[in-house]
Parts: structure tokens; sequence; C-alpha cells
């Protein structure tokens, strides 16, 4: 049987967690950050878990995961 191929993109992305769930940073925290909120700021700095739906969709692009 060949190897499976990891989804590039998605490894970039995500991160799998200790228990087995996938991490996710959010969108929209690069730049034009000057009309944004302090608070707004800081919240999407913090890493989220992958919504249920989407979690099948990654771990099928990480099929050996990712540290």
């Amino acid at each position: 049987m060949p190897k499976l191929k990891t989804h590039k993109g998605a490894a970039k992305r995500f991160r799998t967690t200790a228990t087995g769930k996938i991490k996710r940073g959010h969108s929209h925290a690069r730049h034009i950050l000057t009309k944004k909120t302090a608070k707004r700021k800081r919240q999407l700095d913090i890493d989220v878990l992958v919504s249920t739906p989407d979690r099948e969709r990654v771990e099928a692009m990480l099929p050996y995961g990712r540290a």
C-alpha cells in the first residue's frame, strides 16, 4: 500500500492536542490591525478547537497527525 500524502496547507494551519483534538488559529489577525479593538485582537490571538463538522475533513488531510 502506498503512503498517504499530508496536505501541506493543512499541516501549516492545524495542530493536534495531546488528547487528539485539533487546534486552529483565527483569521484576520495579521494586518489592518489599527481599526480593530484591543479586545478583538486579543481574542484573535487565542487558538480554538476545530468545529465537529470540519474535524473529519481536517483529519483526512493530516493522516499522520502533527506534533
